[in-house]
């Protein structure tokens, strides 16, 4: 049985009818839901590291879904957010968007447009939790090569093949191949293209999609 915790779509709105017919959608889809009656509710029980996403309203008492969400983002929280706005409100969700959420969606909404949205968002939220998952992994296991093999590591990211590499090292092609196939086991990978893109920062991999 897998440990991994299961996806919540957190509902922050001050609007008790909405909250509950939000919440009603997604577990008659079995997914699950938890309310929020306000930012501060919600940032007093924030848990970065439960997996989901935020259904979060953008005009709120005490605490607007603007405010929340630069917030979130100052804590580092990259957890999806979608913003559901009042007509009025179009400007402000617009902004919601450049800072970040995932989409906007105006009331009265309709029903599957709004879980379309959430499960695109929570796959949004697995996606990224992975990607995570795996470049601490690697990190780990980068910290374990040898110095040859580390010297390997570098040629490889430049895009060399094992017989340059073994001229840049003045080694043979085959010692090359072999520094090569260690390091990729060792790093739990199956080829230098995988290699090249899990060591890629994540920001020029947004840049090249």
């Amino acid at each position: 049985m897998s440990n991994t915790p299961e996806q919540t779509v957190f509902i922050i709105d001050d609007d008790e009818a909405v909250r509950d017919s939000i919440k009603e959608l997604l577990e008659s889809v079995g997914l699950q839901a938890e309310c929020y009656d306000s930012a501060l509710a919600f940032l007093n029980n924030l848990e970065p590291e439960r997996p989901g996403c935020i259904v979060l309203d953008v005009r709120m008492a005490e605490m607007s879904g603007l405010v929340l969400q630069s917030k979130l983002n100052d804590l580092g929280f990259t957890t999806p957010v979608i913003v559901i706005t009042g007509h009025g409100d179009v400007p402000m969700a617009v902004q919601a968007m450049k800072n970040g959420a995932v989409d906007f969606i105006q009331k009265p909404y309709r029903e599957q447009f709004l879980l379309d949205s959430i499960n695109s968002a929570l796959e949004q939220d697995a996606a990224t939790r992975h990607l995570s998952t795996v470049e601490y992994s690697l990190d780990q296991h980068l910290a374990e090569l040898t110095k040859r093999e580390k010297e390997v590591l570098t040629h490889m990211q430049a895009g060399r093949t094992a017989k340059e590499i073994a001229r840049a090292l003045s080694i043979s092609p085959r010692t090359a191949e072999a520094h090569r196939r260690n390091l990729l086991h060792k790093l739990g990978i199956s080829s230098a293209k995988e290699l090249i893109l899990h060591l890629t920062p994540q920001k020029e991999r947004n840049q090249d999609s």
